[in-house]
């Protein structure tokens, strides 16, 4: 191991970076009373500055951002293979104009742009990759319109709230995925924004197996530099991840494989002396030859595998290596494409008219998420008895892409809808049937079919199951289910499938309707919710005894102990592992039988505890002809 000396930076060298009325500001700090400079610090700590300054200030930054200088020079000229600058203050939140968030001088663009002035032939293209847990926003702005230099940020974005936030000048980028440079740096800032804390190994290892490494090889640099903070590792309270110092020394290892190894790390942010520690030594040894630890990588999470689908997408704009399997671009100008998802409802909705009569449900719309086709039910459903109601999402659609187009085909394509056994069944019962299908992507009143047109998150499909499933409630069900002295109350059997589930929670929880709820069958995709309500202390209990939930064996949900005791819990509902299943179909399949047998046995004991006062139609019948 090599000592690299550390040397405070040039005024000339920090300008390269920063404004001069910055440098200036920082360099006035020396001659500033500890009173005026406890006053200053007082007033950065509140909001978005986050900064603490001393006397010894701008002397610790410019050894800091000295020594990440010389650390890349001597890593670009050759005198060491790769190296490790331990520095503090850490550097990438700092602006041009001014500091920020710990950060007085950028570290690492400063070194960057240093060592492409003074290495034009051997230095033409750097890389800097950035796994702080915090977006670094003072990097991505200094090299946003900048061709040669590729910024690539691991970060928690946390839809704008985490910090660094939103920027106080709206003219500035954040950090979300959709920010990719402006002018010639366009396709050279690339955003890998987690929805919120709490990934670790899984998360990190996919994003560079699917988006660090390929884009990093395509842009092929000539100096690869990682912002190294290590306030995402397991032990750091305060970022909140659980990225494991195994996981550091296989970061570190694919990126030795770029730039004929030659890779300078820089020290940024991390909150925990220990995990800092045990982190940077793993990438230290790595950095030394020595092999990365062995590791077991966890499953990826949901939420995150949406997130590297989506950067990969917008991406694909810039980066061949993006390209496959994304619909190209300019496809989704055409106003002519309709989602097979909207088809695949028209389909059910002609299937379901000619088995079971079934009709579109007017619902009255008030977001353009209510679709015509969303309520198809049986056509005399005021008369009804039995009601079966079964919220879902859109069928699953199986399909085989063309190797070379990337295209899927029509004849290798297939949906695969399970529901309609269940519908069968249900009208062998005489039962009056409501499907309520909820798709799952946001719908713009201008384009239909815009580039990145995301899904719609959990909470918004909770929300919008909420809105339609009380609408169908109040107007064609609650009214219409009182018993009378001749005719019997009304039965509901309440059956979700997939995220679309979440519905029959917001409804049990929003309307006092379990009086006429026989059953509760859900088979679980996504996030498991509890059902709870400050009005009804007692529907946790009722929804224990009346429910069956079937999730898929390979669901995260069975990863984690502490997750499993706690959906144990009788808020959450008879919850069953479903041995053999990793899909919804395959459950829906599977299960047919036992879930049929269920609701049976359900309605069975509702009516028994219902219907007895009504006694036999027949003797009633005769009674009023002879009364």
């Amino acid at each position: 191991m090599y000592r690299i000396a550390a040397r405070k930076a040039t005024r000339a060298e920090i300008c390269t970076v920063h404004t001069t009325a910055h440098y200036e500001w920082v360099q006035s700090l020396n001659d500033m009373t500890s009173a005026q400079l406890r006053s200053l610090s007082a007033s950065f700590d509140a909001g978005r500055k986050s900064l603490y300054v001393g006397n010894l200030t701008a002397e610790a930054a410019l050894i800091s951002a000295g020594s990440a200088i010389e650390t890349c020079k001597c890593v670009v000229s050759g005198k060491v293979k790769n190296a490790f600058a331990v520095i503090r203050p850490p550097g990438h939140h700092a602006e041009q104009n001014e500091a920020m968030g710990f950060c007085i001088f950028n570290n690492v663009p400063i070194a960057a742009s240093v060592c492409l002035r003074e290495y034009p032939d051997i230095c033409r293209r750097i890389l800097i990759l950035d796994w702080d847990v915090h977006h670094g926003n003072g990097v991505q702005n200094i090299f946003y319109e900048d061709p040669n230099v590729l910024y690539i940020s691991i970060h928690v974005y946390q839809n704008g709230q985490f910090y660094p936030g939103q920027p106080e000048d709206e003219s500035l980028p954040d950090g979300n995925i959709d920010k990719c440079g402006r002018g010639a740096g366009l396709g050279k800032n690339v955003n890998i924004g987690w929805a919120d804390q709490g990934v670790g190994d899984g998360e990190y290892m996919a994003a560079f197996q699917r988006i660090v490494m390929p884009i990093a090889q395509e842009f092929d640099p000539d100096l690869v530099i990682i912002s190294a903070g290590f306030d995402a590792a397991a032990g750091d309270e305060l970022g909140g991840c659980f990225v494991t110092p195994a996981c550091y020394s296989h970061m570190s290892h694919m990126l030795m494989s770029l730039a004929n190894g030659k890779v300078a790390v820089c020290l940024e942010g991390g909150y925990n002396l220990s995990a800092i520690s045990r982190s940077a030594l793993a990438v230290a040894k790595t950095l030394m030859g020595e092999p990365p630890e062995r590791m077991t990588i966890p499953p990826l999470n949901k939420d995150a595998a949406y997130t590297l689908d989506n950067v990969r997408r917008i991406q694909a704009i810039h980066w061949d290596c993006m390209r496959p399997g994304v619909i190209p671009f300019p496809d989704f100008k055409d106003k002519d494409l309709q989602r097979v998802s909207e088809v695949a409802r028209a389909a059910d909705k002609n299937i379901f008219a000619e088995k079971f009569g079934m009709v579109p449900l007017y619902i009255q719309k008030t977001t353009s998420h209510i679709t015509r086709n969303m309520v198809l039910a049986s056509p005399e459903l005021h008369k009804a008895k039995r009601i079966f109601m079964i919220i879902h999402d859109p069928p699953e659609l199986l399909a085989q892409l063309d190797p070379y187009t990337n295209l899927a085909y029509a004849h290798s394509s297939y949906l695969s809808n399970g529901l309609l056994n269940y519908l069968t069944w249900a009208a062998g019962q005489n039962m009056a049937i409501i499907s309520v299908s909820f798709l799952r992507h946001k719908i713009t009143s201008s384009d239909a079919a815009t580039y990145n047109q995301s899904s719609i998150s959990e909470t918004e499909l909770s929300d919008l199951a909420k809105e339609v499933l009380c609408y169908i409630y109040d107007n064609y069900i609650e009214p219409h289910s009182l018993a009378t002295a001749t005719t019997p109350p009304t039965s509901l059997c309440l059956v979700g499938v997939g995220n679309a589930y979440r519905g029959i929670n917001r409804l049990l929880s929003a309307r006092s309707c379990r009086r006429m709820v026989t059953s509760v069958l859900c088979f679980v995709s996504g996030s498991l919710r509890p059902v709870s309500s400050e009005t009804d202390p007692g529907l946790s209990t009722w929804y224990r005894s009346h429910s069956r939930l079937y999730v898929g064996e390979t669901h995260t949900v069975w990863n984690h102990e502490d997750i499993v005791r706690r959906i144990q819990k009788m808020r959450f509902g008879s919850v069953i592992k479903a041995i053999g299943c990793s899909s919804v179909d395959s459950m829906l399949k599977l299960y047919l039988s036992e879930a049929t047998n269920f609701i049976n046995d359900k309605i069975a004991a509702w009516e028994d505890l219902n219907l007895s006062y009504l006694g036999d139609p027949d003797e009633t019948e005769d009674e009023e002809m002879t009364g």
